[in-house]
Formats: structure tokens, sequence, C-alpha cells
């Protein structure tokens, strides 16, 4: 049996998830709204940042585990919910759910998943559950339902699909759910055998969380264009106090960037902010979310946890957003590479490459624990500029 994928960081297992997926898949995964702007700066802006290496410190032992949004998880890491797994390999959110429950790092089950949320709930994963605020809060009740009886620990409320954005990948490549083959597209599915293989066993890629709600839909009609239908244009911090009034667990906003928003995520009840720009996916131009986490911690203090979502590709990332006030960060594409190359197996791996990372980073760092990281151990390159300005002006 393979117990590995052959690729030593997240680049390497993006180059072997692209050669197992189809091209309009591949672009699905990749892609980014407008330009991508904001999907290049996500990595690029932790490149403005250095990390300090403290020397002759024990460091024989080193614990990177700490505690995010209620869980206790063995890295500071989250896995954040992806809508749609099976797109990527067959086995889908069950193979990443096993992942993470041998790895100790909790999982966010999209709503729209394409295994249900009962059926992940039974690998005994930790796990949370990604929600939208829909038109029909009935289905929005519902979820929240189910989501308690299955025994998820945090709701994860996703703020910033109120449209979806212009993903232009996606419509040069003829991309459409469920998968459907054109004249442009029949030659990439059919130069990945493996890849087809699963979808001709599951051709219909069921959004299994919402598919009992719909009912009838009549002829034309979609689960994915009753979905659509659903998002809600109206959404305010009103309707997070609803959410909050109906939810005795640990609450999550997702999509929250602007300080401003922040301070009033906290003051409507959330316990933790993916500080997220939804992966580049939604309005180009924003800035990273790693761009606003100083400004952040500064206004909110300890009153909310703090999790960095985009961007992330290296164990150093982690580090260098939990030095500038992060509590820790969250990954969807790296994941997916993993899965899309090589199902549970890559996933698995993937979470051993960020292990492997964040450990030896801090015990280059000098620190053994994840709380002992602070601002004191990262400046930012305008810094050491000016501090060489300064001199040679003194010169």
């Amino acid at each position: 049996m393979v117990s590995r994928i052959s690729a030593h960081n997240v680049a390497d297992a993006g180059q072997l998830a692209a050669r197992a997926l189809p091209r309009p898949i591949r672009d699905y995964l990749e892609g980014g709204a407008d330009d991508e702007w904001t999907l290049r700066r996500n990595s690029a802006a932790f490149d403005e940042w250095m990390l300090c290496q403290n020397t002759l410190v024990d460091v024989s032992q080193i614990d990177a585990s700490t505690e995010l949004a209620g869980f206790r998880s063995s890295l500071p890491l989250l896995l954040s919910p992806t809508g749609m797994s099976q797109l990527f390999h067959r086995s889908g959110e069950l193979a990443v759910a096993r992942a993470a429950g041998e790895a100790g790092v909790p999982y966010g089950v999209s709503t729209m998943a394409t295994t249900s949320m009962e059926k992940i709930a039974e690998t005994g994963c930790q796990r949370f559950f990604q929600l939208y605020l829909f038109r029909d809060r009935g289905l929005t009740s519902a979820l929240l339902e189910r989501a308690a009886a299955s025994g998820y620990g945090a709701i994860c409320l996703t703020t910033d699909t109120n449209v979806a954005g212009n993903r232009e990948r996606d419509r040069r490549s003829g991309f459409v759910m469920p998968p459907r083959f054109t004249i442009r597209s029949l030659a990439s599915f059919v130069a990945h055998p493996r890849w087809l293989g699963g979808f001709m066993r599951n051709r219909s890629f069921r959004l299994a969380n919402v598919i009992d709600h719909v009912g009838d839909l009549g002829s034309g009609s979609s689960v994915i264009d009753y979905v659509n239908q659903q998002f809600d244009r109206s959404v305010n911090w009103k309707d997070v106090e609803w959410l909050r009034s109906r939810w005795p667990g640990k609450l999550i906003i997702k999509g929250a960037m602007l300080p401003g928003d922040c301070v009033r995520a906290v003051a409507s009840g959330a316990d933790a902010i993916f500080v997220s720009n939804h992966g580049g996916r939604q309005l180009d131009g924003t800035a990273a979310p790693i761009d606003y986490i100083p400004a952040i911690r500064d206004r909110i203090q300890a009153s909310a946890q703090l999790i960095v979502d985009g961007g992330i590709r290296r164990g150093t990332h982690i580090l260098k957003a939990i030095a500038l006030g992060a509590d820790g960060c969250s990954i969807g594409r790296p994941y997916l590479y993993g899965l899309a190359a090589g199902g549970r197996v890559g996933v698995a791996h993937i979470l051993g490459i960020f292990r492997a990372e964040v450990e030896r980073g801090m015990a280059l760092m000098g620190k053994t624990k994840i709380g002992d990281i602070g601002m004191n151990d990262i400046n930012h390159l305008s810094e050491l500029r000016e501090a060489f300005l300064r001199r040679r002006g003194r010169g």
C-alpha cells in the first residue's frame, strides 16, 4: 500500500494535483477572481516578514499543539471548509476527515459537501460545520439542528459570499456543476482516466447536506441552482445575532478582514474570526489576510481568536502569522492538492509536511511552545531597511 505521495512541499503537491485533474476541475481549484491579484498577494505578503532566529536555546522538546476555536489541535492549523471535495478525488470529504482525525487537526465541513455531515461525523474527527445564512431560514435552522445532533463543536459562518466572484478561469474552461463534457473540454477529461473513472461512479455530485431539504424542484432545475438562488444579499449583523441566539456552541465568523468588522463580529458573539478573503475568489484587489492581523489584534485584544485563512503554503507562514498576533491558520487548497494527488494518503502527507515545517521552524527560532511566539519574533523588511538608512545617515 502506498503510504505517501511524492511531494516535498505544498508546491510539489500542487503539481501532482495539476497532473491528476482535468483542466476545468484544475482551474476551479486554482482560480481566483478577476486578474487574481489578491490570490497571488495572499501568499506573497508573507515574504515581507522575517522571523527572528534565537540561538543557544534548548529545543530538544517541541510542542506545536494549541487550542483553536474550542478544539485541541496538534498544530496551530485548521482545515478550512471546501465545497464538493469529490470533484478532486472520489473519496472526497471522508478521506479528508479521516486524515484530519489521524493528525489531530480539526476539519471544517462545508454546507456544499458531497458527503453528509452525519456520515463525516462517523469518522470521529474533530469537526466544525460551515454555514451560510440562506434566504430560506428554515434550511439554515435545519442545518444547525443537524450539526448539533451530529456533535459538531462549532459553527463557521461564511460572510463574504452574498454574490459569487468573477472567476474567469471557470468561464474559459466551461466549468459547470455537475461537470459536463463539452467539445472544448472533452479531450482533457478523457486524458485523465483515473479521475474520469471516479466521476462515472458518482455522476450526480450531490450536495448531500441540502438535497433532502430541497424536495421537488421541477424540471430544468438542480440543487446547485437552488443553492445559488439562496444566497442572501440582505444579510447583516442582526442576522449574526440571530444565529448566535440559536447556536449554543462556539461561533466562528469567516470572511471579516477590516478591523472594524472584526470588532462587530466580537460584539455579535463570535468566539473566533477567520480573517479571510475567500482564497482570493471573491473581491479582487483586497489586501491579504496577513496584512490585517496586527491592526485587528490591536483592536480586539484577547476577546476572540484570529485564524489566518488564505495563502498558507509553508509552516513558516503559520509561525509568521502567530508572531503577528494570530492564534493559528487554516488551509484549503493545500489539502485539496493532497486529496487530488492521493486521496486520504495525500491529505495525510500534506499535514505531515506542515507538521515537520512548523516543528523545524520552531526549533530554529528557539521556541518550544506555540505560546512562546510573539511580536518580538518577527520584523518587517522595512524595519531593517530603515535601520540601515539611519546608520548610514549617522556615518
